[in-house]
């Protein structure tokens, strides 16, 4: 997988017996009863409403997957907006849909902070959630979490600066659509560049990533063990 001519096959990275073992790691290192004073907010699934919650968002991915709604597309992103805001509500942070493109606002005065995802689109969603995932405590503070973004087009060394810092939020964006049954794939972000990108390791970075986090999951960050515990456990058929 490390050959830069190879393209990983993400759909490999998580089998059966894989996802049940890394939902079992997941829920050992989210047992409320292993918080401190620094994971009060995380969401307590033993209490009686959360497992309501867990069952009725497991009875609607099923019904979604089972293609009995017309709009799967809108009714998965009805869904996964109703999983994060409910997930993470002590955060003060709302994801929501954008008429746009995706952005980032940080919580000011008394409002939320506000994760927009591009288009109403499901996987710019998850795309726009592991960003939120990966830029922790501080970076949560700043508009876009701080980074730095050159559009479309850009030359070979910005596209260099751009995959470095994406690896780890596509590794966790490619988990979390496995984990929805969904199929991933690694984007450069970079369709109208002239610049030759055939001998990028970046999908292969990505790729590697993902089986570390898989291997050593408690390298995850703290939310996206959440919520991935959250799609394991709800993500399943009947």
């Amino acid at each position: 997988m490390s050959s830069c001519n190879t393209k990983p096959d993400f759909s490999d990275l998580l089998s059966y017996l894989e996802d049940k073992a890394l939902l079992q790691h997941l829920i050992e290192l989210t047992d409320p009863v292993k918080k401190d004073s620094t994971t009060s907010s995380i969401f307590e699934y033993e209490k009686r409403e959360n497992k309501e919650h867990l069952n009725k968002w497991k009875k609607e991915w099923q019904e979604i997957y089972a293609n009995k709604v017309v709009d799967s597309e809108q009714a998965a992103t009805d869904w996964l907006i109703r999983i994060f805001n409910t997930l993470f509500e002590n955060q003060k942070v709302l994801l929501a849909r954008s008429s746009g493109e995706p952005e980032y606002f940080p919580a000011h005065d008394d409002q939320p902070a506000r994760i927009e995802f591009a288009h109403g689109f499901f996987a710019s969603a998850l795309h726009e959630i592991s960003h939120w995932c990966v830029a922790g405590k501080n970076r949560r503070t700043l508009s876009d979490f701080g980074y730095w973004y050159a559009p479309d087009g850009r030359s070979a060394t910005q596209q260099q600066a751009f995959e470095h810092v994406e690896v780890k939020p596509q590794a966790l964006e490619c988990l979390f659509t496995l984990a929805c049954k969904n199929t991933f794939q690694v984007s450069q972000d970079n369709l109208f560049a002239t610049l030759d990108t055939s001998n990028s390791t970046f999908a292969s970075d990505v790729y590697t990533q993902v089986k570390e986090y898989i291997e050593k999951p408690h390298r995850l960050p703290r939310d996206a063990k959440v919520l991935l515990r959250t799609f394991l456990s709800v993500c399943t058929y009947p």
